[in-house]
């Protein structure tokens, strides 16, 4: 069977999915102060991240319409899948399922699901690839979102952030405890609930004691001698998303490990100095 995979630009894509063929990115839009930035192919890290330093108030994201998730699905496949962001962190999960509804009336025969990652970034990536390593199988469609639904299940997302100003400017974190974090090098270490959702996991002082806690942590989640496949997205930190994946690679027996550079919605979240794990 034919088939498309379409993933909101929260998810990264590597430059071998970029050139696939079957993998379409449908961007969100960023909004920086006044400036409203489109997080396609055209995403400049380092430009952005300067201007988010420089804006006083927080970036926003907004999610893809309907219609542009329709024009995604619109292909010619006779399966389509979407992979959206967190449905707990953004609309794109919504909007990918109206343009499903849509889909499915003018589309009569096709068959379209929509994943709600309940992850982010690389979360998203690593469930992509699922849904291709599934349809190379020649799964059957039903089987497979079942398949892939129980994947989601298992995944684990965690995050270190070295910038908290975003957490500050978006009233996540009070100025006061921001400055306090900031003052003490506190790092917090975060992961999402099973719903979803953010949660803070640890807390300790320091960058790379952050990191080496973080790693602590995925290693912990992983049954003994379970082989899978892991991801590392970072914002402008490639040494440190190396450190993170040396330590993975001596302590797990792991498929690969890919590690790929945040765009524009991960940047945001992510801001300077984030590091991204998702097993």
């Amino acid at each position: 069977m034919s088939y498309r995979i379409v993933v909101d630009s929260c998810g990264e894509l590597s430059e071998e999915m970029k050139t696939d063929g079957h993998f379409v990115s449908v961007p969100l839009t960023l909004e920086v102060g006044n400036e409203t930035i489109v997080d396609d192919e055209g995403f400049d890290q380092a430009s952005f991240l300067q201007k988010v330093a420089a804006c006083p108030t927080c970036p926003k994201s907004a999610c893809p319409s309907p219609a542009a998730y329709l024009d995604a699905y619109n292909c010619g496949e006779e399966h389509v899948y979407a992979v959206t962001l967190s449905a707990e962190l953004s609309g794109s999960y919504n909007s990918a399922i109206l343009a499903r509804e849509m889909f499915m009336e003018e589309q009569r025969g096709k068959k379209c699901h929509v994943f709600n990652s309940r992850s982010a970034s690389v979360g998203e990536t690593l469930i992509a690839l699922r849904i291709q390593q599934l349809e190379e199988q020649r799964i059957p469609f039903e089987q497979l979102v079942e398949l892939v639904e129980e994947y989601i299940d298992t995944q684990h997302t965690y995050f270190v952030l070295d910038n908290l100003d975003t957490l500050r400017k978006n009233g996540r974190l009070s100025k006061v405890k921001a400055f306090v974090a900031s003052a003490l090098k506190i790092k917090p270490i975060m992961g999402s609930t099973p719903e979803g959702n953010i949660a803070q996991l640890d807390q300790t002082r320091g960058s790379n004691r952050a990191l080496v806690k973080m790693t602590e942590l995925v290693i912990a989640g992983v049954e003994p001698g379970q082989r899978r496949l892991a991801a590392i997205s970072h914002c402008n930190c490639p040494e440190r998303a190396e450190i993170v994946r040396a330590a993975l690679a001596s302590h797990l027996m792991l498929e690969d490990i890919l590690v790929l550079p945040t765009a524009g919605v991960s940047s945001m979240y992510a801001n300077d100095g984030g590091v991204i794990v998702v097993i």
